[in-house]
């Protein structure tokens, strides 16, 4: 099959959740012999990567028009170039889905999270995304959601049955530790915390947390966000040694931090299943989570919650002071639940198979 991957920024994976799902899902289409085309904001290095045919088109950078402005130039471009199928990326753009459906090509669109309730977003913004979930159960072919949690929100909601997918990851380990070393960064002995800088991911308030706590491990605060700069900044404003902000890395890096680090805090508060909490589950990694219902159907028994800042103090404090016994039964915990549920070739035959489904119909 010709498929289209429509609405992220693009890979190689540079950014976040939806570019590393799109560079995943894309790859290993392309091993299994679909011709693939993943639209892209950057410029690529080359027009086909690993087998992957990449094509730019041009946005408008701005914090409410980015997204929408590079998926409706793909779009364009998508309708005169048509492919077999088209997987859009991200409730807001539900809108362009109907275009390329004019065309003969049906259409599958990946909703994401409950993006409106971000804290980042304005009063318009928020309203449209709350319009979007309603065009999304109309003018797309098909949803997919990463999240049991969410599937049940647009049948309550809604009334709109989706197609349920998760999000996967590798449990390969780095054996290198070339990027921790760099930031001064010992093996197992720094906490990692991994997200876009923004409000609802509660990056202040793990590093409050981890303030309060008498250990002489670091916190790694890692990522960054295009619109944030006064936030970043309250972040910033530190003075305790142990806290390393490098600001966003990918890639090589981004794995060997997960690695080696000694447990992971996850505190993001909204969304689907969060790549970055199972990636960490998938190198074994010791997790405290923020108790939302995403994250506990993503971590389980396989991690250990907390309510808010105390609650983070708190679960810090408890395992610094476990044995590595105990700390050994929930990596394993985590490792087995990634294996059973959250396997990328896995992932990669449903949507095949919902591609299959939506070009049969």
């Amino acid at each position: 099959m010709r498929i289209a991957i429509v609405g992220t920024r693009g890979i190689p994976a540079n950014y976040g959740g939806f570019e590393t799902f799109a560079e995943e899902l894309s790859l290993r289409l392309a091993a299994r012999g679909h011709e693939v085309t993943v639209y892209c904001r950057q410029r690529p290095p080359a027009p086909v990567w690993n087998g992957v045919r990449l094509v730019w088109q041009p946005t408008i950078r701005h914090k409410y028009l980015d997204t929408l402005a590079h998926t409706f130039f793909s779009t364009l471009h998508l309708l005169r170039h048509p492919a077999d199928v088209a997987l859009y990326c991200n409730a807001a753009n539900a809108i362009f889905t109907s275009l390329p459906r004019l065309r003969g090509v049906p259409v599958a669109l990946n909703v994401d999270g409950i993006e409106r309730k971000r804290k980042k977003w304005n009063k318009f913004a928020k309203a449209w995304y709350l319009v979007s979930e309603w065009l999304a159960t109309k003018l797309p072919n098909a949803i997919v959601t990463d999240a049991a949690t969410i599937r049940q929100y647009y049948t309550d909601t809604w009334n709109a049955p989706s197609t349920f997918i998760a999000y996967g990851t590798s449990t390969a380990l780095e054996p290198t530790m070339d990027i921790p070393a760099q930031l001064g960064l010992q093996p197992h002995r720094y906490f990692l915390y991994v997200s876009r800088l923004e409000p609802e991911n509660r990056p202040l308030e793990v590093r409050q947390a981890f303030e309060r706590v008498a250990t002489d491990m670091k916190l790694a605060l890692i990522g960054d966000a295009p619109y944030s700069v006064d936030y970043i900044a309250r972040i910033r404003d530190t003075q305790d040694p142990r806290i390393v902000m490098p600001g966003a890395i990918y890639g090589k890096g981004y794995r060997e931090l997960g690695s080696w680090c000694f447990a992971y805090i996850h505190a993001t508060e909204v969304g689907g299943t969060h790549p970055a909490l199972i990636e960490a589950m998938g190198k074994g990694c010791l997790v405290l989570y923020l108790d939302t219902p995403e994250n506990r159907e993503v971590c389980g028994d396989a991690g250990l919650p907390y309510a808010d800042a105390e609650g983070l103090t708190a679960r810090i404090e408890q395992v610094l002071a476990m044995t590595e016994q105990a700390r050994g039964v929930y990596k394993a915990r985590a490792l087995q639940r990634v294996r059973e549920l959250y396997d990328w070739d896995a992932v990669t035959s449903q949507y095949l198979a919902l591609f299959q489904t939506l070009v049969r119909r």
